[in-house]
Parts: structure tokens; sequence; C-alpha cells
């Protein structure tokens, strides 16, 4: 890994040629790396299992002659800003509370915070307002969804001390980055259903099984520091568990998609996504943590697919 200068403006673990740093002006680049604006990825991941469950209802609707076209692309729309906005304030506030920590490890020394290119209070202020954003979309949705919505607030308030007491803190971020998949169903119908509970249990293995592969980058600093990780816990032979997660995500959406009768084009991209989680499993090196990121990156095309292969489904049931 290349060393960052003390000087640069850059963080250690963020690409160099990001649009942030050709856009935005000197002044902003702390805040736009403490909402890691320069690492898409992370809302990218956060939004997919959003977009599984708009999609995966709005197939149910349209089955039931209530599909609007307008709606789905608008809650699509109010997602991805919320996906943004959620992940830029869950950061930052991570950063706050991980503010030694992050001291202790040379990936994340150089971020804004350990590195005093901003301050704490501003770093509060700053997740303050990303909050407001995600507050003023949640509240486009209908009463049972601002609800749920609020509700979630309380696991990703709980997330970043999970490293401290427990060898699964990647459980803990399965459950706030998966809440997406009982949010799209519940903006679309006012409630909840096994169909949508089911792909929420997906999408908790599944992020619990890239998370794990991300890990692997700190495991050797994460070890001196005392910090906790399913990498730790793993060790050195990670596969079993990997095929096991990835195994669970797999069976449970398919089991979802039965729930709520998906299109069989569905079942394509869900075969095809199974097949790219295999080949992470395969080809994985914990000891390369160049490749380890970017498998971890690679989950944001596996997520594309199978939302990818339920619009299909969707747009076959209008015609």
């Amino acid at each position: 890994m290349n060393t960052i200068s003390a000087d640069s403006g850059r963080v250690q673990d963020a690409p160099s040629n990001n649009w942030v740093y050709r856009v935005l002006p000197r002044a902003l680049w702390p805040y736009a790396q403490l909402a890691r604006w320069d690492r898409p990825i992370g809302w990218q991941l956060l939004l997919l299992p959003c977009l599984w469950s708009v999609a995966l209802a709005s197939g149910v609707s349209a089955s039931a002659g209530q599909f609007s076209f307008g709606r789905f692309l608008f809650h699509c729309f109010l997602f991805t800003v919320g996906a943004i906005a959620m992940r830029g304030a869950g950061c930052t506030y991570n950063d706050i509370v991980d503010h030694d920590i992050d001291m202790e490890v040379a990936r994340t020394r150089s971020r804004p915070l350990p590195s005093g290119r901003v301050s704490r209070l501003q770093a509060k202020v700053f997740t303050v307002l990303q909050a407001l954003v995600g507050l003023v979309v949640l509240l486009q949705f209908n009463t049972f969804s601002i609800v749920l919505g609020i509700l979630s607030l309380a696991i990703v308030a709980i997330y970043p001390f999970a490293k401290r007491f427990t060898d699964w803190p990647q459980f803990f971020l399965g459950l706030a980055f998966s809440w997406g998949a009982l949010m799209g169903w519940a903006t679309e119908f006012g409630t909840l259903s096994v169909a949508a509970v089911l792909l929420y249990g997906a999408a908790i293995a599944w992020t619990i099984g890239y998370d794990t592969i991300y890990a692997y980058q700190d495991k050797e600093d994460d070890e001196l520091i005392g910090v906790r990780s399913t990498a730790r816990r793993f060790g050195e032979n990670p596969r079993p568990w990997l095929i096991g997660l990835y195994g669970i995500a797999t069976l449970l959406v398919l089991l979802s998609f039965v729930a709520a009768g998906a299109g069989a084009v569905a079942y394509v991209g869900l075969l095809i996504a199974a097949a790219m989680l295999t080949y992470q499993i395969l080809v994985l090196n914990i000891h390369d943590p160049a490749q380890c990121l970017a498998l971890f990156k690679f989950n944001s095309i596996v997520g594309l697919i199978i939302f990818a292969g339920l619009v299909l489904a969707l747009l076959l049931r209008l015609i």
C-alpha cells in the first residue's frame, strides 16, 4: 500500500484519483472523507437490499394490478439519497467513536479525525446535518416505514461498539446495513411479510460474508490493539464460514423469491449471483489486502445482478 504524506489531504485507504479530489475545494475534502463520498462502495452496498426489496414488492403489486412505475422510480431515488446520507452519517459517527482506535491502525491513521484535519465538534455537526437529510427522505414514506426506519437507529448506534465486546461485529453491521430489505417492502405496502423478513436475513448473511473479507485487511493491526472481528474469529481458514454464510444468503433469497412469487428471470439473476459468490470463496487469498478489497467491492456487482433479475422479471410481468 502506498504511503500518503501528511500534507496531501488524502487518506491511506482511499483512491487518490476520486472525483472528490478533482471537483471539491480542498477545504471540503475532510468532510467528504468522513462521509466516504470518495468510497461509494459503502452506500452502494447499503442501497442494494433496499432496491431488492422495492423491486420484489413491486412485482407483487404488478401481479395485483396496483403497480406504479412512477412510485417505483421515486422510491428508488429516495433510497439512493437516503443511503448516501445515512451511510455518511454512520461513517462519521463511527469515526468519532473509533477516534483513538483509528490512530493506532496504519490504514486509518490518515483519516480526518486522527490526522487532526477535522475536530470532534465539526464531525458531530456534520453527522447531524447528514442525518437530517436522511430524516427528510424518511418522512416521504408511510407512517409504518417511518417508525421502522427510526427503529433501525438503535442498531446503528450499537454497531461501532460491537468490535469491543464480540467477535461478530460484522453481524451488527449486517443488522444495520440490511435494514433496507425491510424498508423497501414497507414503503410499498405499509407492512412486512415473510418474503421481506427472509430477504433481510439473506442480506445479513451476505453482509457478514463480504465484510469478513474486508476485515482481513486489518487483521494484524486488529490483533495488536485488541479489536475483535470475524476475520480474527475465522483465522486462517475462513472458507467453510464463507461457504456457510454465502450459502445461507443464497438460500434465503431463494425462499424470499418463492414467498413473493418472483418471476423466472429473478431466479436466473440469483443463480448468476451465487456463481459470483462462489468465485470469491475459491480465489480468496486472505494474505493479499489488495485482493481482499477488490473482492469486497465485487459484491456491488453481485447485488446489482440480483436487482437486475428482479427488475427484468417485473418488466416481463408488465408486458
